[in-house]
């Protein structure tokens, strides 16, 4: 019988341990103990794979470790089941809002990358997943300026600043001082899907919580929000398998 093997990581000092699921190749995932926790919770995410076991605070570790012997070829079938990472290359597809733009070198004298409505156009001299990158990043950055300056104007609020990043754990985030974050990744997805997260974060303006009261005002500001969310559940995934860093 294969046995599981507790190792240590920087992150134990924060009361979080780490298992390795033996195999080729192993898997690590990590316990994650919890005063709230009344039985044993196994999470793949699907954003990056990771492996999170959630466990009642004071379970025996041996308990744990059997049951993620148990599940393992659950835990494996779901890990090989997450979207293969590809990078963008000339002659291959990007997601933008939704649709499948073909890549394609510019035609000369012209330079410059350049997002256009059926093609997005990049100059084959330079490295491809860079420019793609920046253009995704652009429209991302007027498009969610869009949505969140409609949505703070119907519910009265105003926010502070609107940032990007490439963030795996969230599409997007709120601050008290009215900051909004948002993963540039969303100009992938389709419109209504970004119009969504904005309509979330902008509601947050609001209420700073996840109540009732604020799901009340991400309805109010987008009626059929819920299957907006379930596609980025079951399609976020594809959006962070494409690699635009070496």
């Amino acid at each position: 019988m294969e046995s599981y093997t507790m190792v240590a990581t920087p992150k134990m000092q924060s009361r979080q341990e780490t298992l390795i699921l033996p195999g080729d190749p192993a898997v690590e995932v990590l316990l994650r103990r919890s005063a709230r926790a009344r039985r044993l919770s196994l999470r793949v995410s699907g954003l990056d794979g990771r492996v999170t076991l959630s466990v009642p605070k004071s379970m025996k570790l041996r308990t744990a470790e059997e049951f993620l012997f148990d599940k393992a070829d659950w835990v494996r079938e779901h890990i090989e089941g997450q979207p293969k990472s590809v990078a963008p290359v000339v002659g291959g597809i990007v997601p933008v809002e939704g649709r499948d733009l073909a890549i394609r070198p510019v035609a000369p004298p012209r330079r410059r990358a350049r997002l256009g409505p059926d093609v997005v156009e990049i100059n084959p001299a330079l490295p491809v997943a860079p420019q793609v990158a920046g253009l995704l990043k652009t429209a991302a950055r007027a498009r969610l300026a869009i949505a969140c300056d409609r949505y703070a104007s119907e519910v009265g609020r105003r926010y502070s600043s609107l940032s990007l990043r490439d963030t795996r754990s969230r599409w997007g985030s709120c601050s008290s001082a009215g900051r909004l974050m948002f993963s540039w990744r969303l100009i992938m997805a389709p419109p209504e899907v970004l119009d969504y997260v904005a309509a979330h974060e902008v509601a947050h303006l609001v209420e700073m919580n996840h109540s009732r009261a604020f799901w009340d005002v991400v309805a109010q500001l987008c009626p059929d929000y819920a299957r907006r969310r379930r596609w980025l559940r079951d399609h976020g995934s594809v959006l962070h398998s494409i690699r635009f860093e070496p």
